[in-house]
Order: structure tokens, then sequence, then C-alpha cells
């Protein structure tokens, strides 16, 4: 008489609930799915070698007992195992038998059974989130440069994956705060949420463990392990361009956790829209959140973040000091807080107090000092001048061979010495789209390769804007 294989498979799953912890339960059994019982073989779906593996070693005889006891002696059980989950190809093999030890030692509903649990490890060495808790949303300080991002992030670590923010893409220069966000994020979920399970780490990680999965041949358990996080946090994802193999890895593990409701949060030195050498399906999907840029801090925000600074540090700074550091030191918060360690180091190697003379010292050993900033102005007003072409005429659709250049360098200049993305020079340059913008700045640098007096007139441009 044949026997259904599910009723079959669901009675031990009755029986192995009550003899192992809930969360070894769900994580080890639940994803079992019975195929086929036939002479005394049953056989059944896991998702990987890895998950047979551990079956075999850890449950080995909870379940040979087990199936003794609800489907008969002998019983021998079988497993296929997904190989490739696309074209659902699978390999088939045999679970390992010992010899049935008799009935006072099977397996008893009412009597918890001293299984091996996968757990009794995890929770003396805990999931590493990788994440700092030192960055949190406390002292991450908002100004008018960061405001929405820190908003939507913020929102982002109370409800993970129950906001319009999913995902979540941060972009914006180096040391304007994209990892501090990161890791404060995290930080908020773990505290509100110990449940879920975070991960943060960079996109040159992510493609390292990728690479390490081809190689030994793990490539089912690096996707299933990166499909079972709750909130993914991947800093840098720019570094994912031109890998091919890479991009279609993260692509499905993207689906898969945006489909299941799990948060995506990503950072990159740019906006989805200029990111060159990464596939137009993944860019799409990076488009389907919100994406919000990190503007380099403004004064006041600079300022909140040296008192902070000095706080934490227990320093003693004069205010006008303070206000000379912000004034100077523009380009990200790195710097500031590198400038705060030095004015301590001098300070107490050399026992004198910190005062603007030290200040004044320190800052122009760290940064180029009193460096002018490069306006998108100032490009426009020199390079007109150089070329001796008027303003409105490079802004204009006029086609004539010195305007087109002069239109041409003053986008790669723009390019060179602001944070705009492609698309703002476009519209800073007569409302141009930024294809146009990357052919005028790749055409800038192959005559400056090639041309002795292009070259010579790039340079004295330059020399002109750092005047």
């Amino acid at each position: 008489m044949k026997r259904d294989c599910r009723f079959l498979w669901n009675n031990c799953l009755n029986v192995i609930r009550d003899n192992i912890p809930e969360p070894a339960f769900n994580t080890w059994f639940v994803p079992i799915v019975p195929l086929k019982y036939e002479d005394h073989v049953l056989t059944v779906q896991v998702p990987s070698q890895f998950f047979y593996e551990y079956l075999e070693d850890k449950y080995l005889d909870l379940i040979q007992q087990t199936l003794y006891r609800e489907i008969g002696e002998g019983t021998i059980l079988n497993y296929r195992i997904l190989v490739e989950t696309e074209s659902n190809t699978a390999v088939e093999l045999r679970g390992e038998s010992k010899p049935f030890v008799g009935k006072e030692k099977s397996v008893s509903k009412k009597v918890v059974a001293k299984v091996p649990s996968p757990f009794d490890r995890v929770e003396t060495s805990e999931f590493d989130s990788q994440i700092n808790s030192k960055y949190t949303f406390l002292n991450f300080f908002e100004g008018e440069s960061n405001r929405l991002a820190r908003t939507a992030a913020e929102a982002v670590a109370n409800n993970p994956a129950k906001t319009a923010f999913n995902p979540l893409f941060v972009h914006g220069h180096s040391g304007v705060g994209k990892t501090h966000l990161c890791h404060a994020i995290g930080s908020k979920v773990e505290a509100l949420y110990p449940e879920k399970k975070v991960l943060y780490l960079s996109a040159h990680l992510f493609k390292v463990q990728f690479t390490d999965a081809r190689r030994f041949n793990t490539i089912n358990d690096f996707i299933n392990f990166y499909q079972s996080i709750d909130v993914l946090i991947i800093d840098d994802i720019h570094e994912l361009s031109g890998l091919e193999k890479t991009q279609n890895t993260f692509f499905h593990i993207f689906n898969h956790l945006h489909q299941n409701n799990k948060q995506l949060v990503m950072t990159s030195d740019c906006p989805p829209m200029d990111m060159q050498g990464m596939e137009e399906r993944l860019l799409t999907r990076f488009r389907w959140g919100l994406t919000t840029r990190l503007e380099r801090p403004d004064k006041e925000l600079r300022k909140k973040i040296l008192q902070n600074k000095v706080l934490s540090d227990g320093l003693s700074i004069p205010s006008n000091v303070i206000d000379f550091i912000a004034e100077n030191v523009t380009e990200n918060v790195r710097d500031l807080e590198g400038i705060v360690v030095s004015l301590m180091a001098h300070s107490i190697i050399n026992n004198r107090e910190i005062d603007m003379n030290l200040a004044r010292r320190v800052v122009e050993q760290s940064i180029k000092f009193e460096r002018k900033r490069i306006t998108v102005q100032k490009i426009q007003d020199t390079v007109s001048e150089f070329f001796d072409i008027k303003k409105e005429l490079i802004q204009s659709s006029s086609r004539k061979r010195e305007i087109v250049q002069a239109r041409q360098v003053t986008m790669f200049f723009i390019k060179k010495h602001t944070e705009l993305s492609l698309s703002q020079i476009g519209v800073q340059v007569g409302n141009r789209n930024h294809a146009t913008v990357l052919h005028a700045c790749n055409t800038v640098k192959n005559f400056y390769e090639v041309d002795k007096a292009f070259r010579s007139d790039i340079e004295e441009i330059e020399k002109l804007l750092n005047a």
C-alpha cells in the first residue's frame, strides 16, 4: 500500500520539533521538502550540500530513530540536493544508516533527547553583524548637508523594510559620513529588533567572498547565507562595477531579499545614474527606493562635529580655535577629526596649551591651507576669459569649433574640481544631458594626451584656477 510522503514526514516533524529547540527546528527542518516514499525509502529535498552534511553530522541519530518510530524499522532517508536553483539541477545522496539500538533508546514525544543543536555554538559566538556600535544617530549630527539622508536612515532603522525607502541608496564624497550612517542604521535595528539578522560589509569583501565561493564550489551556500539576512548594508557598492558574475549573483540576492520584505541599504561615491560598468537591471533596482546625497558639511555642522570630538576626547580648546578649524578644514569629517587628534598630540608632546598659533601650524601641515574653493562660477569665468569667449556662448547650442572646445573644457574642469554629478554638470552648462558631459570629459582627456599645445592650455587654466 502506497503511503503519502507528506503525511509521513509531517509525523516525523512533530516528533523532531519536541526534541530540539524551536530556532534549530526552523532553521534545519522547516526548509526540507518531502518528495516521495517508495520501498522503505523516503526522499526529501534540501537546499544545499552544506545543509545535507550538517543534518547528517548533527542530527543523524534523531532523524534515524524518528524514521524508525514513525514509518518503520529499516526506513532509509534519501536526500535530493539542489545544485542550481534556476535550472532545477539536483543530485541525490543516500543518508547514512546506523544499527538500530532498540526501543529503549528510541525518541519519545515526551522526553527531550540530547541532540546537538547548531544554536549551542551560535549562542557562544553570536552571529557577527560587523556593526561598529560607536557610530550611532546620537553622534551623527544633523545639518543642511545631511538632513534628508539622516532622516531617511533613521526611518529605515525604526521600521526596516516597512517604509518606501527600500532600498536606501546613499551617495557622496569620501569622508562625509556614509559609513557612519550605515553603522548607525545597523546599531539601531539591533537595539530595536534583536531577533533580526543584520549584516554590514563592504562591496570589496562581498566580491572576495564570492570569488572564494566559486573557487571552492560553495556558491549555493554563499547565496543561501545572504538570502537569510534581514537587513543587508553594503558600503561602496560601486566597487562591483565591471564584475559581471558578481553582479549577477548580487542581482538574485537583491531580488530575493526585496521580494521577502527584507531591508537593503547601499552607499556609493556617485548616484546610480552615473555608475559605469553596472548592469542596467541592477541600476533600475537601486532606484526603486530612495536615492539621497550626503553633501560636504557646512560650517555650522563642522563646528558641531568638532565640539563633540573635543568633548569626547576630554580636551580644552578655545572657541576661536574651533571656529578657525571649522572655517578652514572644509572637505570632510575625517579631516576635522584628524586635526583634533594632531592638536592633542602636539599639546601633550610639547606640554603646551592649544591656542591659535598651534592650531594654525597644525592646519598648515595637514591640509592645503586657505585653499580657495574652486566653484562652477570661477571655472566658467576662467575658461571664458582664457579662450576670449563670452560665457553666454559657452551656454548656447553653437557648434562652432572654438565654442565647443571651450564648453568641453568647462565641463572637464567642473567634473575635476567639484562633486557635481554628470547630470548636474550638464544643467550648469546649457542643460546638456549626462552623456554629453561624459563625452566632453573624455574628449578633453584624449586631446590632452596627444596635443602638446592643448595640454599647455589645460595646464595654464589649472594654474589660473588655483591662483
